[in-house]
Order: C-alpha cells, then structure tokens, then sequence
C-alpha cells in the first residue's frame, strides 16, 4: 500500500498509566472511531497495530495496543501515526467527500485552463479550504471550498474547476 492510497486516522501523543495504554489523538469525527477500521499501520506501512478503545477522555482516546503490556514499550511508540487503506473508509454518501481524494486533482478554469494542483484541504475555522500549487510555480494559492469557487468536480477526469478569488 502506498502512501497516497493511505489515510491518516490520527497519532499516539503518549503513553497512559503502567499497564501500556496508551494516548491517540485521533482524527474521525467519532473519536472513538479509530478502532472501528480494523488494524492500523505506521506511516511507512510497515507496522501494523491492533488497537482496542478502553474509552475517550478530553486529551484523547485511551487504548491498548495488542502486543504492548507496559509503560515502557507504551513509551516508544510516542509520535506514531496511524493510516488506513483508503479502501477500507465507507463509501460516502452523494453530497460528501474525502478530503483525501481531492488531493492530487487537476485544478482548471471553466475554460479549461490549467490552474495547478490541489496540494491539502485546510480547515483554519472558517470552512474548508483547497491549496492549489500553481501551474509552474512553488506557490500556493487558497480557495474556498464551496460551489461558487468549486462548481464542480470530476474524479473520473482527476480534475476540478476553480473560480479563482
């Protein structure tokens, strides 16, 4: 599985207690959800966790990770961060996107003229954001990802179009 076909679901920040839980700050709308995809790998998807929720607390979802029994080993996996096959999500419903498959698309104009390519989707507060990397250039550009500056999206074609602010 390569990284592009994987999906950050979130990080270990630390470990918890003596018996080996530990902390993950995970990133799915549920966070608790971050064991409902099965087991999880490293960033190199070389390391595979099993991971069961013991519950959800403010600094994060409390876990044990199969195979690590004490603080110790808790310890070292500290900063790891845990990925899905991408084909392992839900199919999402007709209004709904991953943010993760806009990334790589094609941005053009309505003419047709090649804008750049969608680089990440941010979010600072105000809604979601798509970063272009402009055609030619290491600069990026923000645009706001909603129908008036996103009319449409095409991923059979790897391409959106773009009315740039």
């Amino acid at each position: 599985m390569t990284e592009d076909h994987r999906i950050l679901l979130g990080h270990i920040s630390t470990a918890q207690g003596i018996r080996g839980e530990v902390v993950i700050k995970s990133y799915t709308n549920d966070p608790s959800d971050i064991a409902a995809y099965g087991p999880l790998t490293d960033k190199s998807g070389n390391r595979t966790f099993e991971i069961s929720v013991v519950r959800v607390a403010k600094k994060g979802v409390i876990a044990r990770v199969k195979g690590v029994a004490d603080r110790t080993a808790a310890e070292a996996l500290r900063g790891i961060e845990l990925y899905i096959s991408r084909d392992k999500l839900p199919d999402t419903e007709d209004d709904e996107i991953y943010h993760a498959d806009l990334i790589g698309l094609d941005a053009v104009t309505a003419e047709g003229e090649h804008v750049g390519v969608v680089v990440a989707v941010q979010n600072f507060g105000a809604g979601d954001l798509i970063e272009i990397r402009l055609a030619g250039q290491s600069r990026t550009e923000f645009v706001p990802f909603d129908e008036h500056f996103v009319p449409d999206i095409d991923f059979d074609a790897a391409r959106l179009t773009v009315v740039m602010p």
